[in-house]
């Protein structure tokens, strides 16, 4: 098969284009830089250097493809986030029309069944729904659940007060997920024929708040280390005092009350697949060298 791939080679799609390459697909990456194309051939793949805002590259990229993958590439200097992504779902939409490709998936997240209340998935729901408005196309929306990564955001604050604290914490429940495991479900969706799936949830480990904190905290060598809920206005507050544009602070505090009430997992909850391979304590190994290495 003939595949195109965004996300240049970010945490997904450097997993998902060695897999697709190692099972025999013609592979074109797309990244924005130049600098990118002598890795991307040493996989074995064509780079194709472009914005993927640019309709016509991406609409000669597609072209003959048996399958693209297509991602929002984040962008938190962008000063209105839902904006963008439903910019960027436009800009993907007449590129795959222009190009008449047959085959897509989307990776978006759990907690875009809803229109709002989600902060930044309020994004990935409009980019949904602009693709699910293109016709006589085999579409699958990939949604994970909370990526493992995402805790690192937490490690300057794990060493200058000694806990974890946001506006979801404790007994909350955590679905958790690497970018390996979505990269397999992504392959498999793609290699599956007309078999494929709408949507397609994929989660790799579900624990508390306080089970996650527990093995973080061990990991590093601290543990008794905690993971407090706090009040939403005090970490609006601390957001803004590090300098964060406010709306990307108002998004990421309304992501984490959705989270904190259950809202955000509410249909994952009602779909929940078997969970995948990389677990919580195989991450936290990656957690602790990055931690230590700060």
């Amino acid at each position: 098969m003939k595949i195109a791939l965004t996300g240049s080679l970010g945490n997904i799609s450097r997993p998902l284009s060695q897999q697709l390459i190692k099972h025999g697909h013609d592979v074109t990456i797309i990244s924005s830089s130049a600098e990118r194309v002598k890795e991307i051939e040493r996989l074995g793949a064509t780079a194709a250097i472009g914005k993927v805002d640019d309709i016509n590259f991406l609409s000669t990229v597609f072209r003959g493809s048996d399958a693209v993958y297509c991602m929002i590439p984040p962008n938190f200097g962008h000063a209105n986030q839902l904006t963008y992504y439903e910019s960027q779902g436009n800009n993907y939409a007449a590129a795959i029309r222009q190009s008449e490709v047959k085959r897509v998936i989307h990776l978006s997240s759990y907690g875009a069944h809803l229109p709002s209340g989600t902060g930044l998935i309020n994004g990935s729901y409009r980019c949904e729904q602009i693709l699910n408005s293109i016709p006589k196309i085999q579409l699958t929306h990939i949604r994970p659940t909370y990526f493992y990564y995402n805790l690192l955001a937490f490690i300057h604050m794990i060493k200058a007060v000694g806990f974890i604290g946001a506006v979801y914490g404790g007994e909350d429940k955590l679905p958790m997920v690497s970018p390996a495991d979505i990269a397999e479900a992504i392959a498999e969706e793609i290699e599956t024929g007309n078999n494929f799936k709408a949507i397609r949830y994929v989660s790799s480990d579900e624990r508390t708040c306080s089970e996650v904190a527990e093995v973080l905290g061990n990991a590093i060598g601290i543990p008794t280390l905690k993971w407090i809920a706090l009040p939403k206005d005090q970490v609006l507050k601390a957001l803004l005092e590090r300098s964060m544009p406010e709306n990307v602070a108002l998004n990421l505090v309304e992501l984490g009350e959705a989270l904190h009430t259950g809202r955000l997992s509410e249909h994952f909850e009602q779909n929940k697949p078997a969970l995948a391979k990389v677990k919580l304590e195989d991450y936290a190994n990656e957690f602790s060298e990055i931690y230590h290495s700060k």
